[in-house]
């Protein structure tokens, strides 16, 4: 009986096993998505669930599998074990992988959608295959969700194409399982070899394929970690690779080595990885990236330092609470529906939100901005409002700030503006630039504290130790407030991280801290500032490659840090 053709009546779930990919969730495909947002169940090694989690509905059930996975899929005693989490966190206990097959089919057979997710591609992994059988034989539906193998992907990410315009031969070898036949047809051709193996087996798979009759001197790269911000690449020849790690102090693994990806081959473009390298050579490539700003306030942030390679580690340093006295912030709002404002000013996505809680309090929507005029201090502010359902009519054509935003403010004209008053929500420690301005330009201003600010709790101590000891590579000063609790909940940051500061006066907050201003952006954008950063982090590359020295991260500099090694 074919898995799609099951008798009429039984009322049976769903599995589908999906390809993860190499490690770079980005290499989801746009299915795998669509299926793990539809989930109920989530199978998978623990590697494999952190790429996949973030698209998974809330109330999945998460049932990772035996953390031995990696070195022996078959390693583990238990018995499995479900449980049902809010969001993405984690409770199940870890079921050996030998049981993934029994666990999937009883998840299946009581009406769940299960995903058993599989790093590259399911069609390569010998357990998946295994599984889907098992499947088949009990009457399970089952559909398979391609993802991007490793063998692919990984050498993609390296900058090594693996064939050229002349069509060179690909073949490719699984050193854990490879015969002495397969080890001696691959040996004789003269195509491109990529090879799967382990740190600790890459001298070895050189020497099977010199001794099967490949020249020592024939080139290869070999990968660990790759399509992560962990990446690193090796180039050297079938002769030399074992000199080769050995001096990078590539050192044996006690589970039997991280999996790699070595490519050989004189036509597979090995020779042109410096030109192509465009994983690797991004400018702030591996950086650990200190964000003081709550998750909700770093998104955008945080992805366009990813975009530069980087790694962003967001910690709060201001929390947002109610204001003391709600009153103010009531008469304000009833007097929006009431008409008693022409305009409605948000210099942050925090008043924003404030102002949507207070609505939704009442039973308002953004209805209720129907004849008011809207303006917003920046593009993530004029972000929150869409997303509210609201449409600015001002936000600033220059510079993202108060400044900016009465640049572009109209002075109130009686003749055709029939009410001459702004309503202002804001933090209770606003700078009065913004009042001033409007007074100036003929509006009255009801100055309202829409929310507090207070200072966040503490990062865990391994954070708190990671700053203060050097472990990231810069940090990101958005405003003055956030050096100063920065310093306040976590100490200061290490003298060789790098210092980016978003202004003038942060800066001067920064130095009156004993900081080291490194980085400052040219105009007051958490946007530009983080491409300050990545021009900071392009020249530091390019002058280390002039000096002939090895590209490396602030944070391997600091004193007693270890040298980079891999294990």
């Amino acid at each position: 009986m074919s898995p799609t053709n099951l008798p009429v009546g039984l009322d049976h779930g769903h599995v589908t096993f999906l390809g993860a990919g190499p490690g770079d969730p980005g290499l989801l495909t746009l299915r795998a998505v669509e299926a793990l947002s539809s989930a109920d169940v989530l199978v998978a090694e623990h590697d494999v669930l952190d790429v996949i989690r973030a698209h998974a509905r809330q109330g999945v059930s998460v049932v990772p599998t035996s953390p031995d996975s990696a070195s022996d899929p078959y390693k583990g005693t238990g018995t499995p074990q479900l449980t049902v989490v809010d969001g993405a966190s984690t409770t199940a206990s870890l079921p050996p992988v030998r049981d993934a097959a029994h666990l999937v089919m009883e998840a299946a057979r009581g009406g769940r959608r299960v995903v058993r997710a599989v790093s590259g591609d399911p069609g390569l992994d010998t357990y998946a295959t295994e599984e889907m059988l098992a499947c088949a034989a009990a009457g399970v539906p089952f559909e398979v969700v391609p993802g991007v193998a490793a063998a692919v992907g990984v050498p993609a990410y390296a900058g090594v194409p693996l064939r050229d315009a002349q069509g060179a031969d690909v073949r490719f070898v699984d050193a854990r399982t490879a015969s002495d036949r397969c080890w001696t047809e691959v040996g004789a051709s003269d195509g491109t070899v990529v090879v799967s193996t382990s740190l600790d087996s890459v001298a070895a798979a050189a020497g099977e394929l010199v001794a099967a009759g490949r020249k020592p001197d024939t080139p290869l790269t070999v990968t660990v970690a790759g399509t992560t911000t962990r990446q690193r690449t090796w180039t050297a020849t079938l002769g030399t690779i074992a000199q080769t790690l050995k001096q990078a102090k590539v050192l044996p693994s006690p589970d039997g080595g991280r999996p790699v990806i070595a490519v050989v081959g004189e036509r597979s473009s090995v020779a042109q990885r410096d030109q192509l390298s465009w994983f690797e050579s991004k400018p702030l490539f591996g950086w650990k990236v200190l964000v003081p700003r709550t998750k909700e306030q770093a998104v955008s942030l945080s992805d366009q330092l990813r975009s530069y390679g980087a790694v962003p580690h967001e910690v709060p340093t201001i929390a947002v609470e109610p204001p003391r006295t709600p009153q103010q912030m009531e008469r304000a709002v009833k007097g929006l529906v009431t008409g008693r404002y022409e305009w409605i000013a948000f210099t942050s996505v925090n008043a924003v939100k404030a102002v949507r809680e207070k609505f939704e309090e009442y039973g308002l929507d953004a209805r209720a901005f129907a004849g008011i005029k809207v303006a917003a201090v920046g593009e993530q502010t004029a972000k929150a409002l869409v997303a509210f359902g609201v449409k600015p009519d001002l936000v600033p054509s220059g510079e993202q700030s108060a400044a900016g935003l009465l640049e572009d403010w109209p002075p109130y004209d009686p003749v055709f503006d029939p009410i001459d008053r702004v309503f202002l929500p804001r933090a209770d420690i606003a700078t009065e630039t913004l009042v001033a301005g409007l007074i100036e330009l003929g509006w009255e201003v009801d100055d309202v504290t829409a929310y507090r600010t207070v200072r966040a709790s503490p990062p865990a101590a391994e954070t708190r130790e990671a700053i203060k000891g050097g472990g990231f590579d810069a940090v990101l000063f958005t405003s003055s407030s956030t050096v100063r609790n920065l310093v306040g909940i976590a100490g200061k940051p290490h003298n060789v991280t790098v210092i980016a500061c978003i202004g003038p006066a942060t800066a001067k907050t920064a130095e009156e801290h004993g900081l080291r201003v490194d980085v400052m952006a040219p105009e007051p954008s958490v946007g530009k500032l983080a491409e300050a950063l990545a021009e900071f982090g392009l020249r530091r590359r390019a002058s280390a490659l002039e000096a002939g020295d090895p590209v490396t991260r602030p944070s391997e500099r600091r004193p007693g840090a270890r040298r980079r090694r891999t294990t």
